[in-house]
């Protein structure tokens, strides 16, 4: 543990499995699926309390989502569990697994439960991080994204003119 720690921000943790240390650049691709059973493979002897061992579930999940999302639901699920159950008080990182699981469930066509996903991290991103928050906005535009998908055009429209637009100016800049 002593050595992720140190390792944490170097390009050498579990930043390894998703971006090159050299260039930065994010794997895509058949890449980042290998990645992600590897980084998945490296940590699965831990105990399930094992902060890296989740991070990996993590990691092999999202890594699966873009070209394999039927097989990355019951990872993503089992990231979220996991974070539930031994790390309840990381709310960022619940509401991060939250974020990839609905639009994961999104990915698989299941919009109705990805949309009231969605309105729940969105909803307690305006709680824990305010209204003008990137990641707020992010959330909030995904919450728009769903409904824009299930024919609600007037709900997403309100969303995006009273609340995100206007805070987006405000905090990121016109």
């Amino acid at each position: 543990a002593v050595k992720e720690a140190e390792e944490w921000n170097t390009g050498e943790g579990m930043l390894k499995w998703q971006s090159c240390f050299d260039c930065g650049q994010q794997f895509h691709g058949v890449v980042l699926v290998a990645l992600g059973w590897a980084a998945w493979k490296t940590y699965l002897g831990r105990p399930h309390a094992d902060e890296f061992r989740d991070m990996s579930v993590g990691v092999l999940g999202r890594a699966l989502r873009p070209s394999r999302p039927g097989e990355a639901l019951p990872v993503l699920e089992a990231n979220l569990d996991l974070l539930r159950r031994y790390w309840s008080n990381d709310e960022l990182s619940i509401l991060n697994a939250q974020g990839n699981l609905a639009n994961c469930l999104d990915d698989v066509g299941r919009l109705d439960e990805a949309v009231v996903l969605k309105r729940r991290v969105y909803a307690r991103r305006v709680a824990t991080l305010g209204v003008s928050h990137e990641e707020t906005i992010v959330s909030g535009l995904s919450v728009t994204n769903s409904l824009t998908q299930l024919s609600l055009f007037e709900e997403s429209k309100t969303l995006v003119r009273n609340q995100l637009l206007p805070e987006a100016r405000r905090s990121l800049g016109a």
